[in-house]
């Protein structure tokens, strides 16, 4: 009897809603607004007389935070990736209008350029210059004796580290145990702690974050915070450098092009000491269980060091064959080249004398002719 009551008031506020499309439209916007927040009212009072409930799925409250959903992708990365992912793609539109075998060197330099680029951008975004994992019969939440087969990662990047924990198998106990976490150093991290429990995360997760608090006496937010935070400011004066360079090819400059690749090999590398700069100070173990483990550099880390490498081997090759062979280097990176050699002429040509009236025919020269065949065409033509 109530939800037919209630489905005959929906019918009655439709009707209302018609009627009001036949006033003036100076009355009709102030009498949809008004009966739009009535029928609001309204539902929200049926609603919680029929229990109380609001949810629109998975018992998802529309008014409160909503369920916990892990750290999945840096947003940030993936912009970055999607950025010369685009500029690539043009280059390959337009690759096919390069003649010659200028195409194979243009598309070599392109590419690598490329490459350079998006590897020192996306070094400010990864998290895994630095790793460590450990898998234990784990404690899954405090106060509990509930014990866990799990894979427990730690990840840390420039600007905050990422927590993993994994059952094997993922589901245990009637719960899913796959958990990606960030904490970002750049902000509050003690703020960031407090909300991790109140979500009610995992003990292991929980444990590692709060080593990088600032209350904590390891003292590893100090480490990490402001070596991240000097990699991250030689590496952006890298890519700055990178821009340079990439400028200065295109111009009858070669040789400081391959000056600043050096540079920008030199940064990379300052990058990479200021992140070591971590393991100068004693390290805090951590101890999971009967389990302990360490960080240890990876994937992000050795990637700056490649592209570091590539980079002071362009530039020192750059530089070397500019001394060398400098015109096979303008040659073939198309610059400083004498475009007036196009607009010589070679061959017999027709004068018109009604245009030279009033000048002297022997300062006259025709280029690409013998300067005999010039006088006997300028005895002809007088």
């Amino acid at each position: 009897m109530q939800i037919h009551t209630h489905f005959r008031k929906c019918e009655d506020i439709k009707d209302v809603l018609r009627r009001t499309q036949r006033l003036p439209l100076g009355l009709r916007l102030p009498c949809s607004f008004f009966i739009h927040v009535a029928f609001f009212l309204a539902f929200t009072a049926l609603t919680v007389g029929f229990g109380g409930k609001m949810t629109f799925y998975d018992n998802v409250y529309p008014f409160y935070p909503q369920q916990r959903s892990s750290f999945i992708f840096s947003t940030s990365l993936l912009t970055v990736i999607l950025v010369f992912l685009v500029l690539t793609v043009s280059f390959l539109l337009i690759l096919p209008g390069i003649r010659g075998r200028s195409r194979i060197l243009w598309t070599f330099r392109i590419l690598t350029s490329l490459f350079i680029g998006v590897v020192l951008v996306a070094l400010n975004f990864t998290s895994d210059w630095a790793e460590a994992s450990l898998k234990a019969n784990i404690t899954y939440k405090s106060f509990s004796n509930v014990v866990v087969n799990a894979e427990l990662g730690l990840h840390v990047g420039l600007f905050g580290i990422n927590v993993t924990l994994k059952g094997d198998p993922v589901v245990q106990f009637n719960e899913t145990i796959d958990y990606n976490e960030m904490f970002a150093w750049n902000s509050n991290i003690d703020g960031e702690y407090s909300k991790a429990l109140k979500k009610g995360l995992p003990n292991p997760i929980l444990y590692i974050a709060e080593k990088f608090t600032f209350n904590n006496p390891c003292g590893l937010i100090y480490q990490y915070r402001y070596s991240g935070r000097y990699a991250s400011a030689t590496l952006w004066t890298a890519f700055c450098c990178w821009l340079v360079a990439n400028v200065l090819f295109s111009m009858p400059v070669i040789h400081y092009a391959g000056c600043m690749m050096a540079v920008t090999a030199a940064f990379i590398f300052f990058s990479m000491a200021s992140f070591s700069t971590i393991y100068s100070l004693p390290q805090c173990r951590f101890a999971v269980g009967a389990e302990s483990f360490e960080t240890d550099f990876s994937s992000s880390f050795w990637l700056a060091l490649a592209t570091g490498l590539l980079c002071a081997v362009i530039g020192i090759a750059v530089i070397l064959l500019d001394i060398l062979i400098p015109e096979k280097m303008k040659e073939a990176f198309s610059v400083g080249l004498d475009s007036a050699d196009d607009d010589v002429y070679s061959g017999e040509g027709y004068l018109n004398t009604s245009f030279l009236e009033g000048v002297s025919l022997d300062a006259l020269t025709v280029k690409g002719v013998s300067k005999e065949r010039q006088q006997s065409f300028t005895s002809t033509k007088l």
